[in-house]
Parts: structure tokens; sequence; C-alpha cells
């Protein structure tokens, strides 16, 4: 029942950190775009909020859920690279989140060097985690 109720918890966790992952480049795009200074100011605070108060904390809790969960069930190591290939894409969005922890940093110092076309881009990169993430859990393909 324990193993239920964190994988129902993991979930819930990837869902908001998610969120956070598709929210947090848009405003990005909105914020390089932004003309005057109150909008910029306004960027500021709503990206960093979403960083710090949503994204932040799902990252951490879909990291402790997962890696409990795995303690559980340490058997699903040898059940093919299907969660050794999740595991590395989850290294990799961890890095992904970092990146944009990163640059709104840039963006609270006035610092952005990039355009909204950029940004539009690198809004598209969790898609391509989720889709692949989602995939190898359900699909298991090796």
């Amino acid at each position: 029942m324990l193993y239920l109720w964190l994988k129902a918890l993991h979930i819930i966790a990837v869902v908001c950190w998610f969120a956070g992952l598709f929210y947090l480049p848009r405003l990005f795009v909105y914020h390089a775009i932004s003309e005057d200074q109150p909008s910029r100011e306004r960027f500021k605070v709503m990206e960093r909020k979403l960083y710090r108060g949503i994204m932040l904390p799902s990252m951490i809790a879909t990291l402790v859920f997962g890696l409990w969960m795995l303690m559980l069930n340490p058997g699903l190591f040898g059940m093919g690279g299907w969660l050794h290939a999740k595991l590395a894409l989850v290294l990799l969005l961890v890095g992904y989140h970092h990146v944009c922890g990163a640059q709104m940093k840039r963006f609270a110092r006035d610092e952005n060097t990039h355009g909204h076309v950029f940004y539009r881009w690198f809004n598209e990169i969790p898609v391509i985690f989720l889709i692949a993430i989602v995939i190898f859990v359900v699909v298991k393909p090796f």
C-alpha cells in the first residue's frame, strides 16, 4: 500500500514539476519581448515565485518519491534498460531545470542576451523529455 501512495505522490509531483517546466520558459518569451520596466519587474517576480515556489519543491518531491520507490522495489533495475534510460533522462531534465534557474537569474540582473525566438524553441525541450519518459515507463521498449 505504501508503494501505491508513493507512486501517486510521485506522479502528482511530476505533473507539478512539468507544469513549471512548461510555463517558466513561456514567461521568458514574454519577458524577452517586454519593453517597459514595470512589465520586466512583474516577470521577474512571476519567474522567481514559479521557480522557487512550485518548480523546486516539485522537482525535489519527484526525486524523493521516485528514489523511495526504487528503494522499496530494487528489482526494477533488472527489468530491462528502460529504467536506466528513464533515469538518464530525469538527470538531464534536472540539468534543464537548473539551466532555467540560471536564466531566471540572468533576467533578474537584466543580463538576458537571447531573443523571444530562442525561448520559443527552448520552451519545447521539456516536451521531448516528457514524451520519451512516458514511452519508457509505459511501453518499456527495451
